[in-house]
């Protein structure tokens, strides 16, 4: 049986940076509201497709791993904003490198895309299916917010990883992982207005609501995560003691420090992103991946441990013993073209349409309790 190894990795961050300061000039919040519940101070926002930010983050982790897009088998897009559902955005990628004789799939499972993708890679090496992967993980989530709503406006960014996985007949690679979903608390996150079992025929079906129950996800994220990654160490015989690195789901600071608590793994062990980039969903765990590696955190033989949470509510956990390669093997020039905007020029448009439709609907009598808490993830 071979096991699947990551050997190639890369990412691909926007250049236009939204700050909290930036925030304040049209939500009611600030600067120290926003660090003080989430832990984020800026987040980036996607002046071009899904799809490209995928492409370059898809070509420095070719070229990191020596790969060329003709030996591909198989290109796995792990997202819930693609480009477009038919066809599917993993060919859309696939064209656009030339990875003739790659199938391409889109998974969906929200913030846990990269890991459900990762485990799913995991199978199909093992099996001899197929011998080089590329995994995609990412979000253009900015295109699909509410700007009217600051539980949700707040906390999330766009970027993209990726990372080639390839068979190696060395214990190396994804030692276990597991997968699984609290589909009973599935409304806990949820966007509300989005999807075929929606009324086309209303004009709120023109504007994307969320739903946040931060308190139930928080509790229900620390747990499931701290439960899931103790499985993995248990499968594998690995003590948590014996962790050199922890990349968690960039979701929330308090969440990234309870879930480190609960496990028992000190804070210079945890890789936080998550001030810079805010929650880019299916893409965190790539993009902190890539920063760890590139950063001289990760060596070889060093056993490095996944935990991630989603919309679903769906959880996951992952544990690899890393291979003999931590540097790159060729570099690659592939970077988005130049935004010539700012974050909230890109927005403006945007912001301006919520807060007309929010006035429509206070004016309806529709509006939430503006007094009321708000509980973040």
């Amino acid at each position: 049986m071979y096991h699947a190894e990551i050997t190639g990795w890369g990412m691909c961050v926007p250049p236009a940076r939204l700050t909290n300061h930036d925030l304040a000039t049209f939500l009611d919040t600030s600067d120290e509201w926003i660090v003080t519940r989430s832990g984020i101070r800026e987040r980036r926002v996607s002046h071009v497709n899904f799809s490209e930010l995928g492409l370059v983050a898809a070509r420095h982790a070719l070229a990191a791993a020596d790969v060329d897009p003709s030996e591909l088998d198989l290109v796995m897009l792990a997202s819930l904003t693609n480009d477009s559902y038919c066809p599917n955005t993993a060919s859309i990628i696939q064209d656009a490198l030339g990875a003739r004789k790659a199938a391409a799939i889109d998974i969906n499972t929200a913030c846990t895309g990269f890991l459900y993708g990762l485990h799913l890679c995991r199978g199909l090496i093992a099996t001899g299916q197929h011998r080089k992967i590329l995994l995609i993980g990412g979000e253009f989530i900015t295109h699909y917010l509410n700007w009217s709503q600051r539980n949700s406006a707040i906390l999330f960014g766009d970027a993209c990883g990726a990372a080639i996985i390839e068979p190696s007949e060395k214990p190396v690679g994804l030692l276990a992982s597991r997968v699984g979903c609290e589909a009973d608390a599935k409304s806990a996150i949820q966007i509300t207005n989005f999807g075929s079992a929606y009324e086309r025929l209303t004009d709120d079906f023109l504007y994307v609501e969320w739903n946040f129950d931060g308190r139930e996800v928080f509790k229900r994220a620390v747990k499931s995560m701290g439960q899931a990654c103790l499985d993995v160490l248990d499968e594998a015989g690995v003590a948590i003691e014996d962790i050199a690195l922890m990349v968690p789901h960039q979701a929330n600071k308090r969440i990234l420090d309870a879930l480190a608590t609960r496990l028992g793994i000190p804070e210079e062990k945890v890789v936080v992103n998550v001030d810079r980039y805010g929650n880019t969903s299916a893409g965190t765990i790539p993009v902190a991946l890539t920063e760890a590696l590139d950063g001289g955190r990760v060596k070889p033989g060093d056993y490095v441990l996944f935990a991630a949470f989603g919309a679903g509510l769906t959880w996951a956990a992952g544990l690899i013993r890393w291979g003999d390669r931590v540097t790159r093997v060729k570099t690659s020039d592939a970077e988005l073209p130049p935004c010539d905007k700012t974050a909230l020029e890109l927005l403006a448009p945007h912001i301006e349409r919520y807060r007309k439709h929010a006035e429509r609907k206070n004016a309806a009598g529709k509006a939430e309790n503006p007094e009321a808490e708000t509980h973040l993830i």
